[in-house]
């Protein structure tokens, strides 16, 4: 079973919402997943992405593999995170 970190759209017509979810790869886009590990709302402007980046890097560890977007998401996350001191 091969499970991939993906963007599942939801929301109304004309305006869409996006979950992050881990799924199995061979489940429809908008089918069943494992668990909702962030969102992201492509007309909200500013800060439209929420990702719960300790369940990604967990998923990550166990073998999940991000989509190209995702995965970009990711990056940059963790580019504009603060730094603790």
């Amino acid at each position: 079973m091969s499970v991939k970190i993906r963007l599942k759209r939801v929301g109304a017509k004309n305006s869409p919402v996006y979950r992050v979810v881990v799924a199995d790869g061979r489940s429809p886009r908008d089918g069943k997943f494992i668990e909702e590990i962030g969102t992201y709302q492509p007309q909200k402007k500013g800060d439209n992405v929420s990702l719960n980046m300790d369940r990604i890097d967990h998923w990550i560890s166990v073998g999940a593999q991000p989509s190209d977007t995702v995965a970009s998401m990711v990056r940059k996350a963790k580019r504009n995170a603060p730094v603790a001191a």
